[in-house]
């Protein structure tokens, strides 16, 4: 019987060798041989060999040379450990298979156990070297020990290496340009770059995201960690990559970056990664992280940030629903109520936004009440920038209904708005008749609160009631000063208000005016709306336009 066996490897090189010579130390060869023993001449095809005809080679001289190492034997050195390790595996050649010869395994994990102490670009070849022999450097565990050896490396500070706390992640050296007609990244210098960052923007993004997970588990610095991810993908990103490359450098950069701190992590960078990623189609899961990262990021944004266009088809101009999935990450992150400061730079920026997305003749109002009424009263001290908002949208959007007009003016505290604008208001022919009287009503309400907060002790009355606001429950607006009886009375020592209150006055009998003659012209049109049923019933059709408001 021929004890020659043909060894086809990967499809690509074949091997002529004694079967019984691999047998002795491979239990798959052993096997494949008897199997393929039917076959004249006997052979077997090793598919998906780690490391191809070169480890294969190696395996053989191995077993060729009785199991010896060094000499006219194998020597597993840094630049093979890792693939005899996997081609031991491979071939079932454990110190525990069912033979008492030498074994590969036991030789590749001895010379595996002094990596931590071979050299870095030694290591780094390795980590490559790992990629390339996935899953089997994975099972066995080579490849986390790889990455292993790599940290620790890190971890030894550089000549010109660069202090972790040396740089803010918004001012650091590598981000993204952000602004809206650039999707690019941008590098203004060296500062901020670690020495190990260059050597590893060959690896993949799988391998990135495992090393960014072990440095962040060995506790080196978030901000070195964010820098790097950031690095990785303004040099990978400007090589030309496909875009299905892109797309698994980004969500493998997402992941990674998911795990930092809050401040590690730029805002503008991750706006940049917004930017790029739009035309990808990103997984669910990375989207979802990109957002989370972001609304917790959300006090540093600047309006030109939030600025996305929206998605083709919809006819909006700018993304709305996106800035409201921000929101909702915000304050998910706990910045409702333990952080004020955060939120009221939201709440200022949200005005921004407001009044830049207020023009836009597609924004339906039940989006804008949304952004409207998105963050708590504490996120906003004076609501002067949100009347104007909303201002520029009845303007822009003329065919509102006073019902739409009302719940949209649901967002404004009348308490926070300046009397200027209270005053801008009154006179505002595009806001409801009610919401003018609350306005108004609430301005009083406050002027009186100051006056009777101011005057404690001897208390003088300045002014009579005004009679609007007495009239205001005949025609059922509710009184916000919560007085029954409707009557307003200033006292005044030492606080001179008079002008005000003449203004005031002046501002309330105008609206009293105005319901006085829209009460009028209700009345004339039921008249008429009356006659006009009962000419129908007498069998006469008379055809009348209404005024609008009537209809």
């Amino acid at each position: 019987m021929s004890r020659v066996l043909e060894v086809d490897v990967n499809g690509g090189e074949l091997f002529f060798v004694d079967k019984d010579v691999l047998a002795r130390f491979s239990g798959r060869i052993k096997k494949l041989s008897v199997a393929a023993s039917a076959r004249r001449p006997p052979r077997v095809v090793l598919h998906g060999f780690p490391g191809g005809a070169d480890a294969f080679e190696l395996v053989a001289r191995f077993c060729y040379t009785g199991g010896g190492g060094g000499g006219c034997g194998v020597e597993v050195t840094a630049a093979n450990a890792c693939a005899v390790r996997c081609a031991a595996e491979f071939l079932d050649m454990a110190a525990d298979a069912p033979t008492t010869a030498p074994s590969l395994v036991s030789l590749a994990e001895k010379a595996l156990e002094e990596m931590p102490h071979w050299p870095w670009q030694s290591v780094v070849d390795a980590v490559k070297q790992c990629q390339r022999l996935l899953p089997l450097s994975d099972s066995t565990g080579v490849f986390d020990r790889a990455v292993a050896a790599l940290v620790s490396h890190m971890a030894v500070p550089q000549a010109g290496d660069a202090t972790p706390t040396s740089s803010s992640p918004e001012s650091s050296a590598f981000r993204f340009s952000c602004d809206t007609k650039s999707s690019c990244l941008s590098l203004r210098g060296s500062t901020g770059r670690t020495w190990w960052f260059e050597d590893l923007v060959v690896l993949s993004p799988g391998t990135v995201e495992r090393v960014a997970a072990a440095l962040v588990a060995r506790g080196t610095d978030h901000g070195v960690v964010s820098r790097f991810l950031f690095y990785y993908l303004k040099c990978r990103l400007a090589g030309g990559a496909s875009a299905d490359d892109k797309k698994a450098m980004l969500e493998a950069t997402i992941a990674a970056m998911a795990g930092l701190d809050r401040s590690a992590v730029s805002c503008k960078g991750l706006f940049g990664i917004l930017r790029i990623s739009a035309p990808l189609r990103l997984s669910d899961a990375s989207q979802e992280r990109l957002v989370a990262m972001i609304g917790r990021k959300l006090d540093h944004a600047t309006l030109d940030n939030l600025l996305v266009p929206a998605p083709s088809g919809t006819g909006s101009l700018y993304d709305v629903s996106l800035v409201l999935r921000f929101l909702e990450a915000f304050l998910r992150g706990g910045a409702r109520d333990g952080e004020p400061a955060r939120l009221k730079k939201v709440g200022r920026l949200m005005d921004l936004y407001l009044a830049e997305v207020a023009p836009d003749p597609s924004l339906r109002p039940a989006r804008f009440v949304e952004l409207a009424t998105a963050l708590p009263a504490p996120a906003r001290d004076c609501h002067d920038a949100l009347y104007r908002a909303i201002d520029v949208y009845f303007q822009v959007h003329g065919r509102l209904t006073d019902e739409e007009k009302m719940k949209i003016c649901k967002g404004l505290s009348y308490e926070k708005l300046s009397p200027e604008c209270c005053k801008h208001l009154a006179r505002n022919a595009g806001f409801p008749t009610r919401a003018a009287v609350q306005a108004l009503a609430s301005q009083h309400t406050a002027l009186r609160s100051l006056v009777l907060r101011r005057d404690s002790g001897q208390l003088k009355p300045v002014s009579p009631p005004p009679a609007a606001i007495m009239g205001k429950h005949r025609h059922g607006y509710d009184d916000d000063g919560g007085e029954n009886d409707g009557q307003v009375i200033l006292y005044a020592r030492r606080l001179d208000l008079s002008l005000e209150n003449q203004n005031l006055r002046s501002l309330l009998d105008g609206m009293h005016w105005r319901v006085m003659e829209l009460e009028k012209v209700c009345s004339r049109m039921k008249t008429q709306m009356t006659k006009m049923k009962a000419s129908r019933r007498g069998g006469s059709c008379t055809t009348r336009s209404l005024p609008r408001m009537c209809s």
